[in-house]
């Protein structure tokens, strides 16, 4: 049976702001697709939210760093539902160690930027007229470079160097998607959303970073605080016709100079679909057209 009425798709959406996104867009009425990698903790949070509101949620499991369970994940959404009128990019992931994919890309550029990516482009033929992406990315762009002669960080490695590379990435892949999206009537934003104490960053394997995030829990945003503009994005009528733009504590800012560079979002544009094969012409060709769209 496939879902119907108002529908949104969220990443990262078993804890943290994705979760607590997940709750806020159910109180409004949405159809919540929660995009998990784990299916356990996914479970948990499926159960604990499905408690407060029977049938407003469907759980799909997704590995962003993995391009095939993307695809997949993709696929499971458009079998199931009926159009799509929120994406919310929320999933991000630091590590402290240097990590490659099966594919060979450094762990937080694959899971930040190229799996949202796959996704994004491969939803679009699921997605109604007036939709809105969001893309959750991060202050820390501002210090990121685009490292395209050792995008793997095989030579100088450091958690918070891979970590402003993907945000960078995040800002600059909204501003090229909202373009051409523009014409289509689909909204596309990114958006700060300051120091929150979430787990990302925690080994959860050997608990590594725990007690640290413990003992800075008191200073960090709650998990609905740091939500809060990515569901502003994503529902409030004020910004409906608002795209191109990066928000914080629900106001447009300003980004850094690199971010507002042209010519470098689209060769990071270009790598990306010569990377993943996801050609944006191509997932265009299906928009307006599709059978699914209301």
């Amino acid at each position: 049976m496939r879902v119907n009425g108002k529908i949104a798709v969220i990443t990262g959406a078993n804890s943290g702001m994705g979760k607590a996104s997940a709750r806020m867009l159910a109180e409004k009425g949405y159809h919540v697709v929660m995009l998990v990698r784990n299916r356990e903790r996914g479970k948990e949070a499926l159960e604990e939210l499905e408690k407060a509101f029977p049938g407003s949620f469907q759980m799909i499991l997704c590995d962003l760093s993995d391009g095939d369970s993307v695809r997949a994940a993709a696929e499971e959404i458009s079998r199931k539902c009926s159009g799509l009128d929120i994406l919310l990019n929320n999933a991000g992931l630091i590590t402290t160690k240097r990590q490659l994919n099966e594919v060979g890309l450094e762990m937080q550029f694959a899971v930040n930027h190229v799996g949202h990516f796959i996704l994004t482009l491969t939803l679009l033929p699921l997605m109604r007229e007036g939709a809105r992406i969001v893309q959750v990315a991060s202050g820390a762009h501002k210090w990121g470079e685009i490292h395209f002669d050792d995008l793997t960080l095989e030579k100088n490695f450091r958690p918070f160097k891979a970590y402003g590379q993907s945000k960078l990435a995040n800002v600059l892949f909204a501003e090229a998607l909202s373009g051409r999206l523009k014409p289509h009537g689909i909204t596309v934003n990114s958006c700060h959303p300051g120091a929150v104490g979430t787990n990302m960053g925690v080994n959860r394997e050997t608990g590594f970073g725990r007690g640290i995030m413990s003992l800075l829990k008191p200073f960090f945003r709650t998990p609905e605080e740091g939500a809060d503009t990515a569901v502003f994005l994503a529902t409030d009528p004020s910004v409906e016709k608002v795209t191109g733009a990066y928000f914080y504590n629900r106001k447009p800012m300003a980004v850094a100079k690199k971010a507002q560079d042209r010519e470098l979002s689209e060769k990071l544009w270009r790598w990306t679909e010569e990377f993943t094969g996801v050609s944006f012409k191509e997932m265009e060709k299906n928009m307006g057209n599709s059978s699914v769209r209301n």
